[in-house]
C-alpha cells in the first residue's frame, strides 16, 4: 500500500479543480473517501482549503495525471522521492568551554613534543588554534611560552584518539613522499 500525498485534503481540492480525474481516482490517491471528494466538488467539504499542487510538490507528474485521465480505472501513483541521507562523519566544530580554551596552547606543545612530524597546520586544526600560534609554540616564540606545560589533548577532550591517529597517518605519508622526492632529486643530479 502506497503512502498518501502530503496534505491529502488540499491535494484533493487541487485535483478536483484542475483535472478531469474521477472522484474514485482522486479518493484512492489521496486516501480519502469518495463521498469526501464529491463534497469537495459540491463545495460542501474543505471550504477555505487552498488547493495544493502535487506536480509542483513533486508528488505527481503531469504525465501520470494525463494517463489516468484517459483511463478512469487507472490509479494514480505517488511519485516516490528517495532522498539519500549520507552519514557523513563531517566533524562539526564542537564548543570548547572557556576553562579549556587556555589548555589549547598546552596541547599544541604536547603534540609538538610527542609527534614532531605533524605540520603546524595539522596541529592548529586538531587543537583549534591558529597556524601562526602553532608555529610560534614550535619556535618557542609564543608570547606565553614560559608558562606552557605540555598536556595530552585527547585526555583533555579537545579531540578524539581517532582524529590524532588520522593526522599521524597523514603526516607519515607526507614524510615518506618527501623522502622519495628527495631521493629522486639526488639521483637526477
Amino acid at each position: 500500500m502506497s503512502n498518501a500525498p502530503l496534505m491529502p485534503m488540499a491535494t484533493a481540492v487541487w485535483l478536483v479543480e484542475n483535472t478531469p480525474l474521477t472522484f474514485k481516482q482522486i479518493a484512492d490517491f489521496c486516501k480519502l473517501h469518495e463521498v469526501e471528494i464529491q463534497g469537495i466538488a459540491d463545495g460542501e467539504v474543505a471550504k477555505g482549503i487552498v488547493g495544493y499542487n502535487p506536480i509542483i510538490a513533486n508528488q505527481l507528474t503531469k504525465e501520470e495525471i494525463d494517463l489516468s485521465s484517459l483511463d478512469p480505472n487507472r490509479k494514480l501513483t505517488l511519485k516516490s522521492n528517495y532522498v539519500e541521507i549520507k552519514d557523513d562523519e563531517k566533524k562539526l566544530k564542537k564548543y570548547i568551554p572557556l576553562s579549556k580554551r587556555q589548555d589549547k596552547p598546552d596541547s599544541a606543545l604536547w603534540l609538538i613534543k610527542q609527534h614532531s612530524n605533524l605540520k603546524d597546520s595539522q596541529i592548529a586544526k586538531l587543537v583549534g588554534i591558529t597556524k601562526n600560534s602553532a608555529t610560534a609554540i614550535r619556535n618557542k616564540s609564543y608570547w606565553n611560552f614560559n608558562n606552557l606545560s605540555a598536556k595530552d589533548p585527547v585526555a583533555m577532550g579537545l579531540f578524539t584518539q581517532k582524529d590524532l591517529l588520522e593526522a599521524l597517518e597523514k603526516a607519515e605519508r607526507r614524510v615518506k613522499r618527501e623522502k622519495k622526492e628527495k631521493e629522486k632529486s639526488q639521483l637526477s643530479k
